[in-house]
């Protein structure tokens, strides 16, 4: 069972994307596995602290996505390929990485001085994991 704990609310970001997200990025790292179930609509919009069509529209667009499958009188369930885990993958670096290159270039950093503050900022995530 996909539990959604921890799940930090980011502001500004839609829940709906942030609940497709988040199975997304669980299901790249293999904290979520093909078949397991999503809490229904309603335990999560209830967990989460949100209007349940909210719910409703995330597994409307995972399901689109062919994500998750859903089937009357059962919870739905995720379903993953490896071949799939990939292209995600690939989706969301990609995306984090033009995120990543819009805010330094917002900021007036060039191209010569984002490969070193990616490194500063990957030492000290590695020194936070050993900590």
């Amino acid at each position: 069972m996909v539990t959604f704990e921890p799940f930090p609310q980011e502001e500004g970001v839609p829940i709906y994307l942030q609940i497709i997200r988040y199975v997304k990025r669980g299901a790249v790292a293999g904290s979520i596995r093909d078949g397991d179930e999503l809490p229904s609509r309603r335990v999560l919009s209830a967990r989460l602290g949100v209007n349940p069509n909210t719910v409703q529209k995330a597994y409307r667009l995972l399901e689109e996505e062919g994500l998750i499958s859903s089937h009357a009188g059962t919870k739905s369930a995720v379903t993953l390929t490896e071949d799939r885990i990939r292209q995600i993958r690939a989706e969301l670096l990609e995306q984090a990485a033009d995120q990543a290159v819009r805010a330094l270039r917002q900021m007036g950093v060039d191209r010569t001085e984002a490969p070193a503050l990616l490194e500063r900022a990957w030492e000290q995530t590695e020194m936070e994991v050993k900590a």
